[in-house]
């Protein structure tokens, strides 16, 4: 991934959320290249615009994708911590 915007720390996924991407033919790395260049999926033009925000104060992000099967699933990178890493977790809606 080339000039990210965002770092994604370590990485998660639940099972559900992994699963819904297998039915899909689909991978993690699809989603975080997409994620971590600012492009937040299918976010309302509120939740754009915090994330957009987020990227310069660091706190947390979202982001918001359809599979192929009509799945939804979310992107969260949390807050950076005090030693300025984030965790990010790939789930469902359903699993928040």
């Amino acid at each position: 991934m080339s000039n990210p915007k965002i770092q994604f720390g370590q990485v998660f996924a639940t099972p559900g959320c992994l699963a819904a991407l297998e039915g899909a033919g689909q991978t993690v790395e699809e989603f975080l290249a997409r994620h971590v260049n600012g492009d937040w999926g299918d976010l309302s033009a509120t939740d754009a615009a915090r994330n957009n925000a987020a990227l310069v104060d660091g706190s947390r992000l979202l982001s918001a994708y359809l599979l192929r099967t009509g799945i939804e699933i979310w992107i969260i990178a949390e807050a950076v911590n005090d030693e300025g890493n984030r965790v990010t977790t790939y789930l469902l809606p359903e699993e928040y």
